[in-house]
């Protein structure tokens, strides 16, 4: 899809073509909407940025809020979105031996008590060991920056997914 095709999206084709790019949260895509036209997928994302970032802190909270539990009870249910169920099962989420389960659902638990959302990270840029290394990391920083590097990753995941939809090499990413 071409830019030009994106700026000519009526309200209602924008956001049910971008409403998931930020996880659960169409609301961002209906407010990206208005800001057309957008120059290209680096304009694209910088408008979903933007928003993110001019929103106070408890609105950053509520959006790590949308996104599951990786390796979590929606998994197991199969009620992901079905950008997450493949960001899953990129990362190996989706086979998992029930002792990585289970220290996954852990280590989420403790993540999830700590800073009050979820454990957000870019899966499909990773593997099941690694995301289990880093959520075990990240459960030691302060409170500030976690929330930083979970908004950077809330964003990262968002290229990725407008890269998908605008068919973009997702490489530089």
């Amino acid at each position: 899809m071409d830019m030009e095709k994106v700026n000519s999206m009526d309200f209602r084709e924008f956001v049910d073509v971008f409403g998931n790019v930020i996880e659960r949260c169409p609301l961002i895509a209906a407010a990206v909407w208005s800001q057309r036209p957008f120059s290209d997928l680096e304009d694209l994302e910088q408008h979903f940025s933007a928003f993110i970032d001019a929103l106070p802190q408890a609105g950053q909270e509520g959006i790590l809020r949308c996104y599951p539990d990786l390796a979590g009870r929606e998994l197991q249910r199969g009620t992901l979105s079905a950008e997450s169920q493949r960001e899953h099962s990129a990362a190996g989420l989706t086979s998992l031996r029930a002792e990585e389960r289970l220290r996954l659902a852990e280590l989420n638990a403790q993540y999830r008590a700590r800073f009050g959302f979820p454990f957000v990270l870019a899966a499909r840029l990773s593997d099941r060991e690694a995301v289990a290394r880093e959520l075990a990391r990240r459960l030691r920083c302060p409170p500030a920056l976690e929330l930083r590097t979970a908004l950077g990753e809330v964003k990262k995941i968002g290229r990725l997914r407008l890269a998908d939809r605008l068919g973009a090499d997702s490489a530089r990413m």
